[in-house]
């Protein structure tokens, strides 16, 4: 019989996303909708479960909390890696970590664009204004002509980089490794850092945190940015100097951000970020769709079915 436990299922929608009755007879599943807190706290709500499933990077377990549930055999992450959890500790105690299939690249550049469009055409103010009565109070800016610069033309990167050549756009690139001959293949322009950020109208980042990526845009990256210019992040907020980020939009020498990533999610009751002037703030929504949650459910399901089988599958390595 196993416990099992699935994290943050904040939409309460983890059920229906494939069929937990095929389940091994006997196995109790436990969903847990809310974030379980500390580490003292998730070490409390998890130390009876020998499964459980972790929501991409919701929940740390390092090997500090991993060391601290007895029962855990077998960890499953939502996508092929998750920098959350301490693998290698994982492995140390015999515990088998298992993956899914990546998902979340298409809708990640969907939303890109959704919060690009909502920046541009100021459309959460202007919808509030409808509301209260208002009418037109925003001049929108084209995106026609503008330059869009991309950091990180990746595979989020490069589908963002195709919308913004079907609309009109100058699409420049720039990463420290970034592939030139591909960026011109797909009609992007590569540029040197310096000149992306002090050129381009919108500034979107895509790029996979690492110690070499993180702080990449610190305070005097964001200095080279126009007054106008808006920055978009879906990828990971320590990529950006938050601090230097909502400096210079208190100042004014940028003209806004989209932000689907945060360096403490959900967003506390007394974050900044919630006063923060020309912003459009989402919940890190990025890989949030049905198409991605079809896969890691069902993906999941199989790693459990498969682990008590005797027969794990997409085990992570550390």
């Amino acid at each position: 019989m196993h416990r099992v436990a699935i994290l943050d299922d904040y939409q309460g929608v983890a059920r229906r996303y494939t069929d937990w009755s095929t389940l091994p007879d006997g196995t109790q599943l436990t969903v847990f909708t809310e974030p379980l807190g500390s580490s003292e706290d998730v070490v409390a709500a998890l130390e009876p479960y020998d499964v459980v499933v972790a929501m991409r990077e919701r929940t740390a377990l390092p090997a500090a909390v991993i060391d601290r549930l007895p029962n855990l055999r077998l960890l499953v992450t939502t996508g092929p890696a998750n920098a959350a959890i301490d693998v290698a500790a994982a492995g140390r105690r015999g515990i088998v970590v298992s993956g899914t299939r990546g998902a979340g690249l298409i809708s990640t550049a969907e939303l890109t664009w959704g919060l690009i469009h909502a920046l541009a055409r100021s459309i959460p103010a202007e919808d509030r204004g409808v509301r209260e009565g208002a009418w037109q109070r925003t001049v929108g800016r084209d995106l026609h002509g503008a330059r869009l610069g991309i950091i990180g033309l990746g595979g989020v990167g490069t589908r963002v980089a195709r919308v913004g050549l079907a609309f009109g756009m100058d699409v420049v690139a720039w990463s420290t490794h970034l592939d030139t001959e591909h960026a011109r293949a797909v009609g992007v322009t590569p540029v040197g850092k310096e000149e992306l950020l002090a050129t381009s109208d919108v500034v979107t980042i895509h790029l996979k945190l690492s110690a070499r990526t993180t702080g990449l845009l610190g305070r005097d990256d964001l200095a080279l940015m126009r007054p106008d210019s808006l920055l978009i992040n879906t990828s990971r907020a320590p990529v950006v100097d938050e601090e230097a980020l909502l400096a210079a939009l208190h100042a004014g020498t940028i003209g806004g951000a989209g932000l689907d990533v945060h360096s403490t999610e959900p967003l506390p009751a007394g974050s900044p970020w919630r006063t923060a002037p020309r912003t459009v703030l989402t919940p890190h929504l990025g890989y949030v769709t049905a198409g991605t949650y079809d896969i890691f459910y069902a993906d999941t399901l199989e790693d459990i079915l498969a682990y008590s089988a005797g027969t794990p599958i997409r085990v992570v390595a550390p």
